[in-house]
C-alpha cells in the first residue's frame, strides 16, 4: 500500500468445466500477470477451480480428491510470490459439501470461506450438491496438511499493512442481509466476491447498481469477479463480469462475452474509506447492537401486529390506474436496443463455446426464409465471426417441399448468399411422396402425418449432412413454439444446439429488426424486413393459386403476442388463470374481446399441459430471459399433469 492505495484485481480466467489441471494452470498465468503489475490482492471467480458448472460431477470423488492436489500444487506455486490470491473451490468437510472461497498467500492457506447463501430456484440448483455455512459445526478443519480456519463466524483477513478485507460469495450478496453488511460493520474495508452469475436480459445493469449501492451503503471497496467464456452453455451463458468500486463509484470494469481472458486493476484509496466512515455518523452507529439484537439476547419478543379495520359497508369498484405493458418480453425506447444486442450476445458465445469445445468448425441450419431460422442463421454468422471461422463452415440447407411458397425461398436464397456461406437446395416432396407410398397415406389427405412427415424428412436430411459434414444442427425452433408444443416431436423440435431456446416469438422480431437495421448492405436489409413481414407459417401445406401461404399459424393456434403474454405470466409469477385473463383484458383492451382472449386462454392451458413430453427431452440452448422452458433448470414439470384445475378456473369466469 502507498499514499493509502492498495492495488486490487478481479480475474476472468479461461476455464474448462471439470479440467482441474488446466483451470489451475490459466489461474497461475493471471496470478503471475497481476503480480507483476504490483497487485496485492486478486480474486477469482466462483468454483474457479473447477468451474462452476459441473453440475452432478461435484458429487464425483475423483473431482474432490483432486481439488486438494490442485490446492497444494497452487501453495508451492504462490511459495515465493507476494501476492494474495482468493479462488474458488468445492470443499468435503466431514458430510457435508461447501462451496468455498481459499485464501492464499506465500505457500500458505490462510482460510477458507463457504458460501452462505445457495440460489436454488430458476437455472440455480445449488442445494442439490452444496450445503450452507450455516449447516457448518466445525470452526476448524485439517485440510493440506494444515489446520484451518472455516468458521461459520465473521471471517476478516488482514493485509501486512492492516488493512482489512473479508470474502462473500454471489448470491450472498443477492440477499436481504449479504455477509458483507457484518463483515463491514466489523471493520472490513474491502469485500471479494466471487460468483458464477449467467447473463440475462437487463441482469447486468441490476448487479452493477446492485453492487454499487453494496459499495457504497457499507462505505467499502468492492471487488467481484464472474465466470465468463468457457464455463457450460448447456442452458445459460456466462458472459464474464469484473468489477472494481469504491464507495459506489466504478474505477474499472472488464468487457463482457469476450473469448480472450481478461483481468482488471484498479487501486483502492482505503485512507479516503476511513475517513469517510469516521465522519459518517450513521455508519458508526450502525456498529452499535441494535435493538433487534438486544431484545433477542434477552428471549423477548421483537414482533408486534397491530390489524386494521376496513368496514365491509365500504364497497368500491376496483379500478386499475396503472397500465398493463401487452409485450412483457419486449422492453420500450432506448433499451430495447440494449436487450436485443444483449440478447445476441448470449446466443453468439454460447454457440461459439460449444463449438470450441468439441472442437467444430461446421454447422448445419435448415433455412426456409422464416424468421426463426433466419435468426439462427444471423446468430451463426456472427459465432463464425467471433471466432475467425470461414463462413463457409455454415451449410444452409433449404429444403422446398409442398407448401414452399416463391417469396420464402427467394428470401432463404437470397440471405445465405449475402451471407457467403455454404448453399445447398435438396427439393423433398419426391421423398416425401415415396415415404407416403410406403406408409400407405393419401398424398391429399392434409392432416397430421401429411404435416410432420415432411418436418422429420427435413430434419433427418439435415441430421445426415451434419454426419457427412463433420458438424451439428443448429435448432430454430423458440420458447413459444415450445410452450404451446408447436413443433414436430422428433422433427424440428430436434438439433445439437438450439440458439432460439430461450426467446419468444414477439421478440425475434426485433432482434431480426436490430441486425436489419444495423446491416450497411442493402440487399441484406430489405430480405430481412420482408422476412419479418412475411406471415408466420411452417409452410407444410400447399400455398393457393396465386403462390400465397394459406397455412398460418396464428390461425391456428392463435396469436403469439396473446400466447407470449399468458406464458410470461404463468411462468414468470405463476399467476392463476383468472388473473392473467384479467391483465390481458386491461393490456389488450380495444383489440381483442374478452371472448376471444378467453378462448385463447384455454387453448394455452390445454396444449401447454399436453405438450410438454416435448420439453422434457430438449436439446441444449441458453437461457436469455427471466423466462425458461428447459428441463435442466427452471421447469421441472411431470407430462402427464393435468391441467383440470387451470381450466376450471377459467370456467368459473364465464360462469
Amino acid at each position: 500500500m502507498k499514499y493509502g492505495f492498495i492495488k486490487v484485481a478481479s480475474a476472468i480466467p479461461a476455464v474448462k468445466v471439470a479440467d482441474i489441471q488446466y483451470n489451475l494452470s490459466e489461474i497461475e498465468k493471471q496470478v503471475i500477470k497481476a503480480e507483476g503489475e504490483g497487485v496485492e490482492i486478486i480474486v477469482f471467480p466462483e468454483l474457479s477451480l473447477t468451474g462452476y458448472s459441473c453440475q452432478d460431477l461435484f458429487q464425483q470423488q475423483v473431482l474432490l480428491d483432486n481439488i486438494e492436489i490442485a490446492v497444494v500444487q497452487l501453495l508451492d506455486f504462490t511459495r515465493q510470490l507476494d501476492i494474495t490470491i482468493i479462488v474458488g473451490a468445492p470443499i468435503c468437510v466431514n458430510s457435508v459439501l461447501l462451496n468455498c472461497a481459499l485464501v492464499i498467500q506465500h505457500g500458505k492457506l490462510l482460510g477458507i470461506v463457504p458460501k452462505t447463501y445457495l440460489p436454488n430456484y430458476g437455472e440455480f440448483y445449488e442445494k442439490r450438491w452444496f450445503a450452507s455455512s450455516q449447516d457448518l459445526q466445525l470452526q476448524s478443519i485439517y485440510y493440506v496438511g494444515d489446520k484451518i480456519d472455516i468458521s461459520t463466524d465473521i471471517q476478516l483477513f488482514s493485509t501486512s499493512q492492516g488493512v482489512r478485507f473479508g470474502i462473500e460469495i454471489c448470491e450472498d450478496l443477492w440477499s436481504p442481509l449479504p455477509p458483507s453488511n457484518q463483515l463491514t460493520l466489523a471493520g472490513a474495508e474491502l469485500i471479494f466476491n466471487l460468483s458464477a452469475s449467467d447473463d440475462l436480459i437487463g441482469k447486468h445493469n441490476y448487479l452493477k447498481t446492485l453492487v454499487a449501492q453494496q459499495s457504497a451503503r457499507t462505505i467499502c471497496g468492492y471487488v467481484y469477479s464472474s465466470c465468463g467464456f468457457g464455463e457450460s452453455t448447456q442452458d445459460v451463458v456466462y458472459g464474464g463480469n469484473a468489477l472494481i468500486y469504491e464507495n459506489g463509484k466504478l474505477l474499472a470494469e472488464a468487457k463482457r462475452f469476450e473469448v480472450e481472458t481478461q483481468i482488471i486493476i484498479s487501486e483502492i484509496d482505503i485512507d479516503r474509506l476511513r475517513i469517510e466512515r469516521r465522519a459518517n455518523t450513521t455508519f458508526v452507529n450502525a456498529q452499535r447492537p441494535t435493538m433487534m439484537q438486544r431484545l433477542r439476547a434477552n428471549n423477548q419478543a421483537i414482533l408486534s401486529n397491530i390489524p386494521t379495520c376496513i368496514p365491509p359497508s365500504i364497497q368500491r369498484e376496483f379500478i386499475l390506474t396503472r397500465s398493463v405493458y401487452k409485450y412483457p418480453f419486449i422492453p420500450k425506447g432506448e433499451e430495447l436496443r440494449e436487450h436485443c444486442e444483449e440478447i445476441l450476445n448470449i446466443q453468439v458465445c454460447g454457440l461459439a463455446k460449444r463449438l470450441l469445445h468439441i472442437n467444430c468448425k461446421t454447422v448445419v441450419i435448415g433455412v426456409s426464409g422464416g424468421l426463426d431460422s433466419t435468426l439462427a442463421l444471423l446468430v451463426a454468422s456472427l459465432a463464425f465471426d467471433k471466432l475467425g471461422y470461414n463462413r463457409k463452415g455454415i451449410i444452409g440447407v433449404t429444403m422446398p417441399g409442398f407448401g414452399t411458397t416463391d417469396r420464402t425461398y427467394s428470401n432463404a436464397i437470397t440471405l445465405m448468399q449475402k451471407l457467403d456461406i455454404t448453399i445447398r437446395e435438396i427439393n423433398i416432396s419426391e421423398s416425401v411422396k415415396q415415404h407416403f407410398a410406403d406408409i400407405e397415406h393419401d398424398i391429399n389427405l392434409h392432416n397430421t402425418t401429411y404435416e410432420n412427415s415432411q418436418a422429420r424428412e427435413r430434419t433427418q436430411i439435415l441430421m445426415d449432412i451434419s454426419n457427412q459434414a463433420g458438424g451439428i444442427v443448429i435448432g430454430t425452433g423458440d420458447l413459444s413454439e415450445l410452450a404451446l408444443g408447436w413443433c414436430t416431436y422428433n422433427g424440428d423440435h430436434m438439433s445439437m444446439y438450439a440458439v432460439n431456446i430461450g426467446i419468444p416469438k414477439t421478440l425475434i422480431k426485433h432482434l431480426v429488426y436490430y441486425i436489419a437495421k444495423d446491416s450497411t448492405e442493402e440487399v441484406t436489409k430489405c430480405t430481412l424486413n420482408d422476412i419479418i413481414n412475411t406471415p408466420i407459417s411452417p409452410e407444410l401445406t400447399p400455398a393457393d393459386k396465386n403462390g400465397n401461404i394459406i397455412q398460418k399459424t396464428e390461425d391456428l393456434v392463435g396469436p403469439y403476442e396473446l400466447h407470449d403474454f399468458f406464458l410470461y405470466y404463468m411462468l414468470r409469477f405463476g399467476f392463476r388463470p383468472k388473473k392473467i385473463f384479467w391483465l390481458a383484458q386491461q393490456a389488450f383492451k380495444g383489440e381483442y374481446a374478452d371472448g376471444i382472449i378467453l378462448h385463447w386462454l384455454r387453448i394455452f392451458y390445454k396444449r401447454f399441459f399436453s405438450q410438454q413430453f416435448k420439453r422434457s427431452c430438449l436439446p441444449d440452448g441458453p437461457k436469455v430471459g427471466s423466462v425458461s422452458l428447459s428441463p435442466r433448470g427452471d421447469w421441472r414439470m411431470p407430462s402427464d399433469a393435468m391441467c383440470s384445475e387451470w381450466i376450471r378456473d377459467l370456467e368459473n369466469i364465464e360462469s
